[in-house]
Order: C-alpha cells, then structure tokens, then sequence
C-alpha cells in the first residue's frame, strides 16, 4: 500500500482542528489506505484495525465482492429518488427480508435514520392498530442505550454527554434499567407501543443481558401487545457470531433495525425490517427519505446480503469469538479486570491503576493497534471478521504487552 498525500499526519491534524467541528476526540493517527484488517497512515505506518468503524466493516477494508459491485453501479446509476423505481432496490430487499426470515423493508441511509424510522414505524402502529388514543403511545427503551444523536434520540439517553445541552426533548419515552425484567414489566401499559433495546449495549461498554432476558422481552411484548423493536445497528449481521444477535436466544422481534454493516463501509445504508402487518400501516407521503434505497445503496447492500447469506462470516465471527475470549481469560488479572465477549466483540475492563481507557487505546496505537475506549477504563473491541487467527494473536499480544 501506497500514500499520496503531501502533508504529514501533524500538519493534516492541525488543519482538522482549525477547521471542523469538535465533535470528536479521535485518535491521532491520520488513515489513508486500507485492505482487509490492515490499516496505514499517511506515513506508511500499518496498524490492525480492532474497531471496523463501530462495525461498519465487518467484511473489512474494501472488500473485493462489496469494491466490484460499488464499481459496476456507479458506472450504470446511482441515484433516482424514491420518485422512480431503481432496478437494484427489489433485489436487496427481497434479499435482505430472506436473510432475516421477515417481509418488508424500509431502506434509509444512516442507523440513527433507521431508529427514527423505527419510533415513526411503532408509534404509528399503536394508533392504527393498538387503538392508542392519538399523541398518547409511549415507547420503553434501556438504561445506558445508545440509538443515535438526533434530538428525539439523546432526549431518551442515560448519558449526560450526549443530553446535556440540547433539550427540550420528545416526550413519550419512558427509561428503565437495562436487563431488568421486572422493571420493565412495570414500565409497559395499555399506551405502550413498543419496547426499544439493544440486545448487547455497544456504546455501553459491549453489555450483554443475562441469558433469558430477550426471551422475556418477546414475552412480555407479545403479552402487552406492544412491538418488540431490536436494534442490532452495532450488534448485527454477523458480529456476534449470529446474523442478528437476538438469534442467541432463538427470539424473532416484531422489528429489527439495521445499519452499519449493510452498507459494507463504503456508503451509508440502514433499513428497519418488519412483518408486512406492522410495515403496511405507512402510507406514501408519511415517511421518505431523498437518498434511502438509492441504486448504489442497494447494489453494496444487496452485496452484503450475499456474503451473509452463505453463513461463512457468522461462522467466523463465532470461531474467532472463542480466540477472542480464550486470549482476553489469560489477561484477566494481569491488567484485565474483567471482558464481555459475544463473538468477535469484547468490552474489556482494564485496571483503573494502569490508566484510563483513551490511555490504554493510546498506547496499543503505539504498538500498531487501533482501538476505541468507552466509558473510563473499557476498551471496545471489534475487528473486521475478515480478521485472521494470526492477526489476532498478534492484536491480543500488543494488548498484553501495553498492559504488563
């Protein structure tokens, strides 16, 4: 791999910071090729990429099945609108509603589109269906979630960063612990319309419920009549050693949002999927979206579906999970506190004393390993399921050593 540009990882971080929002603490390390796990600086220094961009790149950097058919749609058509039919739209979403063993599919661009269209979608439902008097339908989410940054989103987040400072928020949300059955019993009434979760907590920390939890939210919502929502954004299409994460538990939630993944790291493509009955209550004029289900979306997505449907990611992700947890075991109580591990993701708990999260992802930088903390001292770990036995060996070597 080649780099091209002429200014240094120094110069192109100071004209960013003088220039773009500060929304974002990113490491300092400036990207500028990438293939497979691999990553490489301006400088020509190579890293492994243990983050996929928040699962972005579960099939890795430029896969050659997702660049091909990138490629060939943008040499035929890229964007229509939803004012015309497009040639490549009916494909994905008969494939995508295969892959998932559901009906209907609602095509948007990014994953907090796809948790707007969800809310729209199940607030919707309880007024046509349900029969919920108008303007009255609450929908119960999580404790700790993390769905996205619009305003109707952060105004049902536990998280003061991403709250403070932008109210005042959408009524109609109601916030329980995570993993609290009980708690949630008694949050769902007659008015609910849906109870929104997170089958593993991402931004969280990589939570995973106690086994029973998801079973018992399909119980309790089919019991209260109300829509079990899912949103497997981060969670999905493969990272957990399952298409959907859900699938541990052998749940089907009445709606499943996507993102992330579908769009195969190459342009922004998320979907809410459902059964016909719930998706037929949106009527043209009610929901839209200018670029969702363009042309060039549904070739890369359509081309995502394909390498899901063959099993052969999930498969890995489970194989190379049990890599993952057996090198995370030999750490704990040796800087490791504790991990979570579902397939290939982790949230790893490193010794407050050893330093803080940034520090710790700051220091695996330095041993040619990119990583992303969350929440103090745990480090996020989400490689590409492209990843080899080799290269997570050496990346959980590099771990090992920042933290002896």
């Amino acid at each position: 791999m080649t780099t091209s540009t002429t200014r240094s990882s120094a110069q192109l971080i100071a004209a960013e910071d003088t220039v773009l929002a500060h929304n974002y603490h990113p490491l300092p390390v400036v990207l500028a090729r990438a293939e497979g796990a691999v990553v490489e600086d301006v400088e020509g220094r190579r890293y492994l990429d243990l983050l996929a961009g928040y699962s972005a790149l579960n099939f890795g950097h430029r896969h050659p099945a997702l660049i091909e058919a990138a490629h060939r749609q943008l040499d035929a058509l890229t964007l229509t609108s939803r004012a015309f039919h497009n040639d490549r739209l009916a494909g994905f979403a008969e494939g995508l509603a295969e892959l998932l063993g559901m009906d209907a599919v609602l095509p948007m661009n990014t994953g907090a589109e796809a948790v707007e269209s969800g809310i729209k979608l199940a607030r919707k439902w309880a007024y046509d269906v349900k029969g919920v008097p108008a303007d009255h339908a609450n929908i119960v989410v999580a404790e700790n979630n993390f769905h996205g940054r619009t305003t109707t989103i952060v105004g049902f987040s536990s998280d003061p960063e991403a709250r403070n400072g932008f109210g005042p928020f959408t009524p109609g949300f109601r916030v329980v612990p995570y993993n609290d059955l009980d708690a949630l019993r008694d949050a769902v009434d007659e008015a609910t319309a849906a109870v929104l979760i997170e089958p593993i907590q991402g931004e969280a920390g990589v939570l995973i419920p106690d086994d029973g939890y998801l079973a018992g939210v399909r119980e309790l919502t089919r019991a209260r009549n109300a829509l079990f929502v899912a949103d497997e954004i981060q969670s999905g299409l493969g990272r957990t050693g399952a298409t959907l994460a859900v699938e541990h538990e052998g749940v089907r939630p009445d709606v499943v949002l996507l993102g992330k993944a579908l769009g195969g790291g190459i342009v922004p493509v998320s979907a809410v999927v459902a059964s016909r009955d719930v998706m037929d209550v949106l009527h043209p004029g009610e929901h839209g979206s200018t670029f969702g289900g363009n042309p060039l979306a549904a070739a890369v997505g359509g081309a995502v579906v394909e390498l899901l449907a063959t099993g052969e990611f999930q498969r890995r992700a489970a194989e190379l999970g049990k890599e993952l947890a057996a090198g995370l075991d030999r750490l704990v109580g040796r800087g490791v506190v504790r991990y979570r591990a579902r397939g290939l993701w982790a949230g790893v708990d490193v010794d407050p004393e050893l330093g803080t999260g940034r520090e710790v992802t700051e220091r695996l930088m330095a041993e040619g390993v990119l990583a992303k903390d969350t929440h103090g001292s745990t480090v996020r770990l989400a490689p590409p399921l492209t990843i080899t036995r080799e290269q997570l060996g050496e990346a959980l070597d590099a771990l090992g050593r920042v933290l002896g």
